[in-house]
This record gives C-alpha cells, structure tokens and sequence, in this order.
C-alpha cells in the first residue's frame, strides 16, 4: 500500500493527505535554485512562485487536517512508514527559506522561514524519534525501515544550507553563530546518516525485497548525501569569514568531497534497482506522490555538485551539473503532469483532488 496520496478537498481525501507531500515543495525549490546557478534566471522564478503557492496551499491543508482528523493526524507522526515523512515540511520550509534569500533578496522572509524550520526540525524531531523508542508494539525491520527515514537527513541538512547563505549575507557577531550552528547541523546530518543508512543497506541485503519495496524515496539515499555535500561547500565557502572554519578547511573538503563521492555511488545502483523493478519486474509506472522524492535528489545533485566545483575550483566536474538539471527538470515536469492528470480525474469523478 502507498504511503502517500494526492491531495484532496475532501473529508476522505483530507484525511488521507500524506505529510511526505512537502516534497512537492522541496523537489521544486531545488530545481528552481539549479536553474538559477546555471543560468536559466525565467525558469528559476517560475519555479519560485509556484513554489510559494504550493508550500501555502500545504500547510492550509495540513492545518485543515490536523483539525479535523486530528487521531490521524498525530497516529501519522507516530508511525514508522509514515512519521518520517514529516520532515518534508522541515525541509520544505527551508528550501523556500533558500529561495526567498538567493531568487529574491528577500531575507527578513529568509530568516523567518529558518526560524519556523528551527522549531519545526526540534518539535518533529524529539517527537517522531522518541515515539518510536518508546512505542510498545514496533513493526520488524523490514517493515518499518524505508528511505523516507533519511528525510531526516535532508531535514537536518536544509537547516544547514540555509543557516550557511544567511551567514553569508549577515553582519558580525551572528555571522560567527551562524555558521558555527551550520557546521553543528551539517556534522550532525552526516552523522544521522551513518545511523539510519546502516540499517537500510542492512534491510537491502538481509531481506526479502519485492518491487513494491522499492519505493520512490529510496532515492533519498543519494539525496541525503548530495545536500550534504551543499551544506559543506557553502561552509567552504563560508571559511574566510569564521576563523574556526578556517581551521577546519582541510575537514570539511575532505568530508564533502566524502559525501558527494557517497551520492555519487548511489545514482548506478539506483538506476539498476529501477531497471529491475519497472523492466524486469513489470511494476506499473504511474503517478505517485512519493515521485516528488525522487525528483528532489536530481535536482540536489545538479546544484550540490556546482557549488562543489565553485568552492573546491574542481573545473572538470563541469559538464555535471547542466546533465542532472537536464534530467531534473524532465522528472519535475513528468511529475506535475501527473499530478495535473490525477487531480483532474478525481476531479471529474466528482471525488476529492
């Protein structure tokens, strides 16, 4: 069974609403700051205005949700499957908080969208994470662990990115606070990592997997490590301006060149998984919410290996990031169609949409 659905008007649709949907909103602002590195300045704002509506429109339907199926709503945040997915409002938020900053200049709306992604990202994560240790009846491994977990990750590391491009544009003494609150989120994202990426490369190889395993956000486990690779490239750039930076340059080059090497890694195997699950396996392919997962990851990698290249002068990666924005922005756009088409149907059934 997915564990997301569309988005809905309606009572039933409403209650259905997945928390992963946030990923509409992260996928978009990452292909929407990529465009804008690589030049496509009409794109990106597009992009960036109908992020604005997409991230207003969620939280009015996550707050109508919450109201009214509040049961559900709260037995969502305290599931394995589906609490996780959560942390695409964190995430989400942030992003926008990254696009209001370097689409718009608009940073007072830069640092409250941070602030709302700071309680937001404390709230989620000593509720989700300490529901799930002390909960009494606990799915097995194999059953409760999926990539969804390393939104997490991306949560976290949003934070970081986000806290990096402020610092960047803020004045002495938060300058120093802020990047020093980067570098902790950004160490403790890779850390997160670690944790949760052992124990689902452990589920990969120790259990049964079937193609409805294999769901879309397992590309998050290239998604993870290619915003981390963002947030250390920033903090690389960041490094002139915080004196203990400075000392931590060797540090922090190693680790990102670590952390993009790591997503790197993940984009053949993921396209082999695929491969199985759709070529050989026959899975249907057809819209599903959780498509917006798999689009976000492109569109990081495209942007978190530009930054990379910039900040470490690493030329010859170059012809990577117009490659990934390419295929990003085709994902992004076979998404939304699909989005538009099953929004349509249930529309014209006279259902929710």
């Amino acid at each position: 069974m997915s564990v997301a659905q569309a988005p809905a008007t309606g009572a039933a649709g409403l209650a259905e609403l997945s928390p992963a949907y946030f990923a509409l909103v992260m996928a978009t602002g990452i292909v929407s700051l990529a465009s804008q590195q690589m030049g496509l300045h009409s794109i990106a704002v597009a992009l960036f205005g109908l992020n604005v509506v997409a991230w207003l429109v969620l939280w009015l339907l996550s707050a109508l949700r919450m109201i009214r199926h509040r049961r559900r709503f709260f037995g969502d945040m305290v599931d394995h499957l589906r609490g996780p997915g959560f942390f695409t409002m964190v995430a989400g938020t942030a992003v926008l908080g990254s696009q209001c900053a370097l689409l718009a200049g608009e940073y007072r709306a830069a640092i409250a969208l941070w602030a709302f992604a700071i309680v937001l990202w404390v709230g989620l994560t000593y509720t989700v994470f300490a529901a799930f240790t002390i909960k009494e009846d606990k799915p097995t491994l194999d059953r409760g662990i999926t990539g969804g977990w390393l939104l997490a990750v991306v949560a976290t590391q949003s934070i970081a990115v986000l806290s990096a491009l402020l610092a960047a544009h803020i004045d002495q003494p938060w300058k120093l606070e802020l990047n020093f609150f980067a570098l902790s989120m950004w160490l403790w994202g890779g850390m997160l990592y670690i944790w949760m990426m052992s124990l689902i490369f452990y589920r990969y190889a120790f259990f049964r997997f079937s193609p409805g395993d294999l769901a879309p956000p397992y590309w998050i486990n290239m998604g993870a490590m290619a915003i981390s690779t963002l947030a250390g490239s920033l903090l690389i750039v960041n490094a002139p301006d915080a004196p203990f930076l400075r000392s931590l340059l060797p540090f922090l080059k190693g680790f990102t060149v670590f952390y993009w090497a790591t997503g790197t890694w993940w984009i053949p195997m993921l396209l082999v998984l695929a491969a199985w699950r759709y070529v050989y396996k026959r899975f249907p392919l057809r819209y599903d919410p959780l498509y917006w997962g798999a689009v976000f990851p492109l569109g990081m990698y495209a942007a978190s290996t530009h930054e990379m290249a910039r900040a470490m002068d690493f030329a010859f990666l170059g012809f990577l990031p117009p490659s990934f924005l390419a295929v990003a922005l085709l994902a992004w756009a076979a998404a939304f169609a699909g989005m538009l088409r099953q929004l349509s149907r249930r529309l014209r059934a006279g259902g929710v949409a």
